[in-house]
């Protein structure tokens, strides 16, 4: 049984099997919770991009934020970033398998938006 506030006879509240840690929501939020690291994911997911179109793409992110979030995900092995040309430089960006195991939670926390209009 997950955590759970039992009261005794005298009425004095206890928590049972509480959390020491992050739980594993919180823990998954902190992968793809950042801001913009979602979208960036779910705008990878038909294949590589290029930075300045994932930019194009994500219009209101400045170029900082974005690749500091290709960063952190290609950290965590979620992205793979591939130099595509030398003079002048240009890259990909691409979901790996762990990557792109995340776009059915993110598909399903857009629909969820959507159906519940959150702004």
């Amino acid at each position: 049984m997950g955590s759970h506030v039992e009261t005794d006879a005298q009425g004095r509240k206890t928590a049972v099997n509480v959390c020491l840690e992050p739980c594993a929501i919180e823990r998954g939020m902190r992968i793809i919770g950042g801001k913009w690291t979602g979208s960036i994911i779910f705008h990878l997911k038909d294949g590589p991009v290029r930075f300045n179109d994932l930019a194009r793409m994500l219009g209101g992110a400045s170029k900082k934020m974005i690749d500091q979030r290709l960063k952190e995900l290609e950290a965590r092995q979620m992205v793979v970033r591939k130099v595509i040309n030398d003079r002048p430089v240009a890259v990909t960006y691409e979901l790996t398998d762990f990557g792109r195991s995340a776009l059915k939670i993110l598909d399903e926390l857009r629909m969820w938006s959507d159906e519940h209009k959150i702004k």
